[in-house]
């Protein structure tokens, strides 16, 4: 398979390659590194590298920003952060995709944790997570020629526990090795429609 991993060089991005790339061409795209640079909140920039991949067979998106703050100090456009970047950022990539995926191919987003187990500071993320496991439910009934869509939603990542342990107290991180599993049950599997968590 041809695959598209949108926000190849993050943590959770090089988990998805690293599981798959054995077995599979992989594209790596991302804002600044990668085969490709994209800007997912961007759908002229997202059609731009669906132009220049040309057919794949999957996409996987492990990006998307939000913002982390104290809940009383969010404002409109701070909020709107993570739904423009995460959240329709990743939507535009499946609304993009769509002509471009092969038949039977897929899409697998990425959420978290943090809409099912909150910390603070970070309500951002977790209306994020929310609204990404709402669309795939709701666009799984209505991909064409057999295209399957899923969202991964992992606990705290082993490897990302020296940056962002802190904000998670009492969190046990889960292994990559079963993070990118995940990726692979939703790009190899049957399977749509589903938040696959790991924790």
């Amino acid at each position: 398979m041809r695959i598209i991993v949108v926000g190849a060089e993050g943590d959770i991005g090089k988990v998805a390659c690293e599981e798959l790339g054995s077995r599979h061409e992989i594209i790596k795209a991302g804002r600044s590194s990668g085969d490709i640079q994209v800007d997912m909140a961007d759908r002229a920039s997202v059609d731009a590298m669906y132009a220049k991949c040309g057919k794949v067979d999957a996409v996987i998106s492990t990006a998307g920003n939000v913002h982390f703050g104290p809940l009383a100090d969010f404002t409109e456009e701070t909020f709107m952060l993570g739904l423009r970047h995460k959240v329709m950022g990743q939507v535009n990539l499946v609304l993009a995709g769509l002509s471009n995926v092969g038949d039977g191919g897929s899409f697998t987003l990425t959420s978290g944790v943090l809409d099912r187990d909150p910390i603070r500071m970070g309500a951002g993320a977790a209306a994020a997570n929310g609204a990404l496991g709402g669309f795939v439910l709701g666009a799984a009934i209505e991909m064409p020629r057999g295209l399957r869509i899923n969202v991964v939603s992992p606990s705290l990542l082993d490897v990302s526990v020296p940056r962002y342990g802190e904000w998670f107290p009492g969190h046990e991180p889960v292994s990559s090795k079963r993070v990118g599993l995940a990726y692979a049950k939703s790009v190899e599997g049957a399977i749509t429609g589903k938040v696959i968590i790991v924790e």
